[in-house]
């Protein structure tokens, strides 16, 4: 197709960015040039099917299909359909008007995503980010998607483009009369795109008028200069950091930061085709610089202040607001520095209630939250650390100020320290971004859920299988052949990458490894000797390693990527991979020793690691700061063994986690079971944390059920670990109802203490006592298992449930509350099922006189914390007992399922490691008697609420946090 057909379609396109879909072929039959070119499906159908996927017309009509299908159901033209369904596109597609052989096509070209759409937890707001206001005002933001979807794919730029839209929506209008100052938090991922989201809300925010950015970065020199660098190379731009010096100047340009940057002189800055101020959009002065933190400004004092184009009329009012231009400061979390920017400010005061202001605060968890010890404060005086008592002058003196932080801990302190209820606590909203499909998280180096058995599991089916491997040794010498083996797989897997780049795959700037044993600096230095030891007598220059690396190829890497390489090449022999492979061992060895320590500031801001300028293809030994904000680019091979017991402090760990485009198939974590298991909690404990926001977003008769002031007990209802930095301070938040109508409950703080144990154990005798017959149940054609049955009333289950012992009674009290409170026309009564393993040979056992039954192992993961109870092939069954599920089929299940039932499955629940001997009577001390609970649907409560809270202190209904001397007093 010619170059006039292909503008003719992307000019349509371009129309629609602001009327929404319509008429696609007359669009751009009207835009056409040409009167020769044919605009019709025909014509659209032979371009799209021959083709490349980075074709201009196939990604532009992607992203706006992707776009739309994303856009919020209040759309006028979406005619009420929910966003990312097929309703949505079969509406799309009928706007454009193009025919069923073009409707086929796009569905099988431009699939509806699949995309996991952010959580919101937000307190009522009023919403001004019109539809209107981000078509007349997106310049900023045009240019970044434009750069993003030069290596995005149009759904990760349409994603990104709602996700940022939901942020943006919840700030203060920048405009309106009276201050308001919102404050949020982003919950991200660990190393999955939280600055592509806050740089795409700069971008946003300075569209539609604020006007003094501040990002407060981590606490190094080299993380400040990153992310100074991203938002001057993918925001900022050419023409605001030139500021009208002639390129060809080259004296001039000796005072612009990015001369001998290899992406400034490859022209991969993002470009806005002219001085934003000369078609009336606002530059951006940059008031620090990729080489340059804030500085006080002196006599340059100018450079904050902001000149009014109507002086009779505030700052903030369209008339000044949108002549005027935006300055960005991009400030390391040092209270040095912060201070000079807080001094600088206190001289132009006269303005400064009149500036519309966006603090984005990365990794808000380190540094900004108040850490000092109330227990040493002075009487009725809050005592603040020093970045967070100057981030809260900044948000005083900035009253039109909004603060949004990031983090990628959900359980982070923002959350529950209750001195900063007051200043940074996200009282406005709490947004939880979703995971993309390119993203490689923490759930993809673990089984959850899996039915399969270990003997099952294959390269193909098991996350772990694939990409884990399991180190055991416990002396020196097995432990430097496990370090041995990783580097040989570090060997390798950059062969692959070379053998890929001549493939013409992906050009593999960075490929690195990651060693983390100890805290230890010294230690480090001692690890780091000792796989440079190895690294030399390894062989890898020689062909003595061929054979042990021929082997590793053979067993492991070739047969995963072949798994679920998804279509990646590799050589299909080891010989075919040779040429590549002394590629590999050239790059990574080309300066001598391989391996660099990074314990220090210092160590992370060398030259070698500076993935920006440099080729990295080097081995990493380290500990803590690796752990948070740094990104250890083309990371392949991990290898840890250092356990932490803080469970921020382990996430953050997780290094080895994040977007692995054309090599995710070649990641391995050499790990030990511990670190492995404890990451397992982790995970369960972050989608559950996930789980619950989800089940609470969603409005009832236009107001929220949940506020951000009332997710800390939330939280702390299922992480008891997780408490107020004070005995003397309490959340004024009471959860008081959790109700879950066809939604499992599942408690896992069960006694440890083997007398309640055993009590517990005689007070379920009642449910064993109901067993009446052995059922077998079938959830697929491959998933079938035996279950004894009972049935009990509703009345009788709540008796047994009320009077449990738990570990932390507040966390199921919410629960039982519920349950009890359930009315005869809720629930009538409960199936019991009580799942038998599928093999034959593991722990049985008589509980309360009854027939042999199965007992569960399962490890603590916490002091008397369990971790998953139940398993997914039991739960289908009480799904549809209960009503939650349609039937699939099976005849066990259906003549168990009735109106008004719940289910619970019950597990008799031993340690992992308890000696079980043949079946006999089992100690009722020694079996936790585990439940999965799941109410009919039936119970749904009239007002339709999932939750309910009430206050501690009535007076006080607008505080998250208050004094318990307050409250008894």
């Amino acid at each position: 197709m010619t170059d006039a057909f292909r503008k003719a379609y992307l000019g349509a396109l371009a129309l629609m960015d602001t009327m929404g879909p319509r008429g696609l072929h007359s669009a751009a039959a009207f835009a056409c040039e040409d009167p020769l070119v044919k605009c019709d499906d025909v014509a659209l159908r032979t371009h799209l099917a021959s083709s490349h996927p980075d074709d201009a017309l196939t990604k532009g009509l992607h992203l706006r299909l992707a776009t739309w299908d994303s856009a919020e159901t209040e759309e006028a033209w979406a005619a009420g359909t929910a966003a990312n369904t097929e309703d949505r596109r079969r509406e799309i597609v009928r706007r454009l008007m193009v025919d069923n052989e073009t409707a086929v096509l796009f569905r099988e070209r431009f699939p509806v995503a699949g995309v996991e759409e952010p959580i919101i937890i937000a307190d009522q707001w009023d919403p001004w980010y019109t539809e209107s206001i981000r078509q007349e005002r997106g310049f900023y933001w045009n240019h970044y998607s434009q750069f993003l979807s030069r290596n995005w794919s149009p759904i990760a730029v349409s994603d990104l483009n709602a996700a940022t839209d939901r942020v943006v929506e919840r700030l203060s209008d920048p405009t309106r009369e009276d201050a308001y100052q919102a404050k949020g938090l982003v919950v991200g991922y660990v190393q999955s795109g939280k600055t592509a989201n806050f740089t795409g809300v700069l971008a946003k925010a300075i569209d539609v008028g604020y006007r003094l950015i501040i990002v407060l970065t981590g606490t190094t020199d080299l993380l400040r200069a990153q992310t100074q660098r991203r938002l001057d190379m993918e925001l900022v731009g050419r023409e605001n950091i030139l500021r009208g010096i002639n390129p060809h100047d080259h004296e001039a340009l000796d005072s612009i930061d990015y001369q001998d940057d290899p992406d400034w002189l490859n022209d991969k800055f993002v470009r806005h085709g002219t001085r934003p101020s000369d078609t009336g959009f606002p530059d951006i002065h940059r008031l620090t610089n990729h080489r340059f933190d804030y500085k006080s400004l002196q006599q340059g004092i100018a450079a904050l202040d902001f000149e009014k184009r109507e002086r009779n009329r505030p700052f903030f009012s369209p008339e000044n607001l949108f002549f005027s231009d935006a300055r960005l400061l991009v400030v390391k979390k040092n209270a040095t520095v912060l201070g000079k920017l807080v001094k600088d400010l206190n001289k132009i005061t006269a303005r400064l209630g009149e500036i519309p202001t966006l603090i984005v605060d990365d990794e808000s968890d380190q540094a900004s939250v108040n850490t000092s010890n109330p227990k040493r404060w002075k009487a009725d005086q809050v005592e603040r650390t020093a970045i967070n008592r100057l981030i809260s002058q900044l948000l005083v003196m900035l009253p039109r100020a909004q603060y949004v932080g990031y983090t990628a801990t959900p359980f982070a302190n923002v959350f529950i320290d209750p001195c900063d209820a007051e200043n940074i606590f996200p009282k406005d909203f709490l947004i939880s971004l979703g995971r993309t499909p390119e993203y490689m998280g923490a759930p993809d180096f673990h089984d959850l859920d899996s039915d399969l058995d270990r003997e099952q599991r294959t390269f193909s089916n098991s996350n772990e299988k694939a990409h884990v491997r399991i180190l055991k040794a416990d002396g020196a010498e097995g432990d430097e052949r496990e370090i041995l083996d990783a580097l040989d797989a570090y060997v390798l897997t950059g062969a692959v990458k070379v053998y890929r780049e001549r493939q013409g795959i992906a050009l593999f700037k960075h490929h690195t490894m990651l060693i983390h044993e100890a805290m230890q600096r010294d230690v480090h230095r001692e690890q780091a000797e000792r796989v440079y030891e190895l690294w030399k007598s390894a062989g890898y220059f020689s062909s003595s390693s061929h054979e042990r690396l021929r082997l590793l190829y053979e067993r492991d890497m070739l047969p995963v990527t072949q798994a679920v390489g998804e279509g990646l090449p590799a050589p299909a022999t080891f010989e075919e991979l040779l040429p590549s492979l002394g590629e590999a061992i050239s790059r990574i060895g080309q300066v001598g020793n391989p391996v660099i320590v990074v314990n220090s500031d210092k160590d992370i801001e060398q030259e070698d690691l500076d993935f920006d300028r440099n080729n990295v293809w080097r081995i990493l030994v380290g500990g803590n700061k690796l752990a948070r904000g740094f990104t250890v680019e083309g990371l392949t091979i991990s290898y840890y063994r250092r356990l932490t017991k803080q469970a921020d402090t382990l996430m953050q760990m997780g290094r080895w986690l994040g977007y692995r485009k054309g090599f995710r198939d070649l990641v391995r974590l050499y790990i030990t079971p511990e670190l492995h298991e404890a990451f397992e909690a982790i995970v369960l404990d972050e989608d559950y944390f996930r789980a619950e926001l989800r089940r609470y977003a969603h409005m009832i008769d236009g107001r929220p059920q949940v506020t951000p002031k009332e997710i800390p007990p939330l939280v702390a209802q299922h992480l008891p670990w997780l408490k107020p930095t004070t005995a003397n301070k309490m959340y004024n938040a009471v959860l008081t109802e959790r109700r879950s109508p066809g939604v499992p409950i599942e408690p896992r703080g069960y006694p440890s203490n083997p007398k309640q144990i055993r009590q517990n154990t005689l007070a379920c005798k009642p449910l064993f006592k109901s067993i009446h017959q052995l059922t077998r149940f079938r959830t697929s054609d491959k998933v079938a298992f035996n279950g004894f049955v009972g049935l009990v009333d509703h009345s009788e289950f709540i008796e047994v449930f009320s009077a449990l012992a738990w570990e932390d009674r507040d966390s199921v009290a919410p629960d039982v509350r519920w349950l009890s409170g359930l009315s005869g026309s809720q629930i009538k009564d409960w199936a019991l099922l009580f799942p038998q393993h599928v093999r034959s040979g593991e722990a049985q056992g008589t509980i309360h006189g009854k027939q042999s039954l199965s007992l569960f192992r399962r490890s603590r993961l916490r002091p008397s914390y369990f971790g998953a109870i139940s398993e997914s092939r039991h739960r289908p069954v009480a799904n549809r007992i209960a009503g939650a599920t349609a039937s699939f089929g099976d005849v066990g299940t259906e003549a168990l399922t009735a109106p008004r039932r719940g289910a619970v499955i019950i597990y008799p629940v031993i340690d992992k490691n308890q000696v079980v001997g043949p079946p006999s009577e089992v100690d009722p001390g020694r079996v936790v008697v585990a439940f999965h609970i799941v109410a009919p649907r039936s119970a749904i409560s009239p007002d339709r609420r999932m939750v309910t809270f009430t206050t501690r202190d009535r007076t006080r209904s607008n505080s998250a946090i208050i004094d318990v001397r307050e409250v008894r007093g």
